[in-house]
């Protein structure tokens, strides 16, 4: 027997459709445009993130510093190192030892950072500070604290000292309320309102602020990275590198 074809009548399978090429590309533009509209309101706080005086930041601010290679660019890295470190504000008397003394570490003051930033790089302000005092103790202002000799216990750690010292053997730069006329690893001494003397060291700042002017100083709170160059009434400016280090840095 012969077979015979049965006809299908049911319905017409379907063909897929292709996809217009141009079809792709708007799904992932739309995508793309989703995305950075639901993104917008984090944007400020991202943008805020790359200024701000955070690990990351810091890191990267020590290293370029430390790139840079000349003593005051390392000054300014060592200082900013310094609010690694947790620090408990006391201006307490401490016997020490001398020279290379110095107090708790987990304790300090303003004076403090500067003495620990310089003596990273090999320089001790409690041994040059006692040195010159003793040579030339009627220049430095002993009457402040009714001394009638040099105690190296606690001289170089009297703002007053360290600026009259900068003074005598430092570059004494002019004072002014232009960021552009301060360096990174600059000392700056200030008028606080409650009338004294505060010191700090020139940094730059965080992030995409890395051109600006910070300063690391422990004004209460530890070693603080703040935009604060121009807070307070700047008192005295200053530069100093000493002659034997400045040399090795140069040989380098």
């Amino acid at each position: 027997m012969r077979l015979q074809p049965i006809e299908y009548i049911g319905p017409a399978p379907k063909v897929k459709k292709q996809l217009h090429p141009a079809g792709g590309w708007l799904l992932l533009l739309f995508a793309v445009a989703l995305g950075f509209f639901l993104a917008r309101p984090m944007l400020p706080f991202l943008q805020a993130q790359q200024s701000q005086p955070n690990a990351t930041n810091l890191e990267r601010a020590i290293s370029d510093l430390n790139q840079q290679g000349g003593f005051s660019s390392r000054l300014a890295a060592a200082a900013l190192q310094r609010t690694k470190n947790p620090i408990n504000y006391s201006v307490e008397y401490w016997n020490i030892d001398f020279p290379g003394g110095d107090i708790p570490a987990d304790k300090g003051k303003a004076e403090d950072v500067i003495i620990r930033a310089y003596r990273s790089l090999g320089v001790d302000l409690q041994l040059l500070v006692n040195d010159d005092m003793k040579a030339n103790f009627t220049r430095y202002p002993y009457h402040l604290w009714g001394l009638e000799r040099p105690d190296p216990n606690i001289d170089h750690r009297r703002a007053a000292n360290l600026q009259r010292f900068f003074g005598r053997n430092g570059e004494t730069l002019p004072i002014s309320n232009l960021a552009s006329d301060y360096n990174f690893g600059d000392l700056v001494f200030w008028n606080l309102p409650e009338g004294t003397t505060h010191v700090g060291i020139v940094v730059p700042g965080p992030g995409e602020l890395s051109e600006d002017k910070w300063i690391v100083h422990n004004n209460g709170s530890g070693p603080r990275w703040e935009d604060e160059l121009f807070a307070y009434q700047v008192l005295g400016h200053f530069r100093y590198a000493p002659a034997e280090v400045v040399a090795e840095v140069t040989e380098s």
